[in-house]
């Protein structure tokens, strides 16, 4: 796959809940379709490198006590379960394969939208950037909130890769896509992103 490699410095690559617990298949919160796509979110985010863009990587790392979960999480705290994405566990971890590195960005939420209750956006106000790639999981909660959210925030380019991001079953996938597109988003293959100049 040959991609271009034009430095964007206004552009930043949101990697969304990459985590074992979300991916692997013995994950408390696994999501069906995600572990399929981890080679193409590797694939995004060395082409993000490249391009002198902004690596953020998402993700959820909760209280083991679920004390910062949503109401209808909380029963996956109880006594005896496992903890989805606590905090320093193995689950919270990123997936075989993805690094962060000291030049990328670390974000932790609590909540589907990356924007809720987070600095995300001052973050990027202050880096400059005007534009968002998203890749990640899971297409009609953090991929969709977050993405509605960035729009709303007036973003001037917001961006699914449609094959770097999943969700339960290709239908649910393939409706929110089309959602998001409807307001504006654009939503090319991985290859067809490493195309594109920017």
């Amino acid at each position: 796959m040959a991609c271009e490699h034009t430095r964007n410095n206004t552009e930043a690559l949101l990697v969304i809940d990459m985590q074992n617990d979300f991916l692997l298949e013995d994950g408390p919160v696994r999501v069906d379709g995600g572990l399929a796509i981890v080679p193409n979110v590797i694939k995004a985010v060395e082409v993000a490198r490249r391009r002198g863009s902004l690596v953020v990587w998402v993700v959820r790392e909760h209280d083991p006590l679920g004390r910062d979960v949503e109401l209808f999480r909380r029963h996956l705290y109880a006594d005896g379960k496992p903890k989805p994405t606590s905090k320093g566990s193995k689950g919270a971890e990123l997936a075989d394969g993805l690094v962060i590195k000291q030049e990328d960005y670390k974000l932790v939420k609590t909540r589907f939208s990356a924007f809720f209750a987070t600095h995300l956006h001052s973050v990027l106000q202050g880096a400059g950037i005007d534009s968002l790639v998203v890749v990640g999981v899971q297409t009609p909660n953090c991929i969709r909130q977050t993405v509605f959210d960035a729009v709303s925030l007036n973003y001037k380019s917001v961006t699914v890769i449609v094959d770097a991001t999943a969700a339960a079953t290709p239908d649910v996938h393939a409706a929110n896509i089309y959602d998001m597109k409807n307001v504006g988003v654009a939503a090319p293959t991985l290859e067809e992103w490493c195309r594109s100049s920017n």
